[in-house]
C-alpha cells in the first residue's frame, strides 16, 4: 500500500499536534514546514507512531511500526508518501526559473540525464531540469542518503528500481519505491 498526501504548508502547520511534537519543533525558517509535515503524519496515521531518525538524518518510524515514510515540500507545498512495502523517497519542486539551473545540470547531471533535456525543445528544458532534478532526490532520500551525493545518482539508468514521476499544478513530484507505483492524479489525496 502506498499514500501520496499533499497539501499547502500555511494551513497545515496551525493544526493541533501534541505538546511533546510541539516541543521538537525546530525554530526559525524550518519550523512551519517540520510541522506541517508532522500534521501529514498525524492525519494519515493514528495514532502517530515514535519517530526516531537514521543516520544521515531522514526521519523514520520506531523499528516496530512496519510502515515507511518520506516528506518533501516546496515553496508552500509539501508531500508526504507512506508505505508498508519499504523505504520510500519522494521530491516535489515548484517549476520555477533558475538563472545557473544549467550550471547545476553540468555538475550533478549523468550524460544521459544531460540527453533528456537536450532533447527537449528550448522552451521545455528547465521542465526537464526540475523532473530529473526530482527524481534524483526522490532516489537518495529512499536509500537515506545525503543531498550531497546526487552527482552519483544517474535517474536516466535505474533498471533495479521504481521511480514514478508526475507533473502538476507547476509542481514536479517524484518518487521512489520499493515496488511498482504509477503515480497519477487518482494517487494523489489533497489536505
Amino acid at each position: 500500500m502506498y499514500r501520496l498526501l499533499l497539501g499547502t504548508i500555511s494551513s497545515l502547520c496551525t493544526g493541533a499536534l501534541p505538546a511533546t511534537l510541539m516541543q521538537q519543533a525546530p525554530k526559525g525558517a524550518r519550523r512551519n514546514s517540520w510541522l506541517a509535515g508532522r500534521m501529514l503524519l498525524a492525519q494519515a496515521c493514528d495514532p502517530l507512531p515514535e519517530i526516531c531518525y537514521g543516520e544521515q538524518g531522514k526521519p523514520m518510524f520506531a523499528n516496530d511500526t512496519p510502515l515507511w515514510f518520506n516528506i518533501s515540500h516546496s515553496g508552500d507545498r509539501i508531500a508526504l508518501l507512506l508505505s508498508d512495502e519499504g523505504e520510500v523517497g519522494c521530491d516535489i519542486e515548484m517549476i520555477r526559473p533558475r538563472d545557473n539551473w544549467l550550471t547545476i545540470a553540468n555538475a550533478v547531471f549523468s550524460q544521459g540525464e544531460h540527453q533528456e533535456i537536450e532533447q527537449q525543445q528550448p522552451e521545455q528544458q528547465l521542465t526537464a531540469f526540475w523532473r530529473i532534478w526530482t527524481r534524483k532526490e526522490a532516489i537518495i532520500k529512499q536509500r537515506g542518503g545525503s543531498a550531497w551525493q546526487i552527482v552519483s545518482v544517474d535517474s536516466s539508468n535505474t533498471p533495479h528500481l521504481n521511480i514514478s514521476h508526475y507533473q502538476l499544478d507547476g509542481l514536479c513530484l517524484s518518487v521512489c519505491t520499493p515496488t511498482a507505483f504509477t503515480l497519477s492524479a487518482a494517487a494523489l489525496e489533497e489536505r
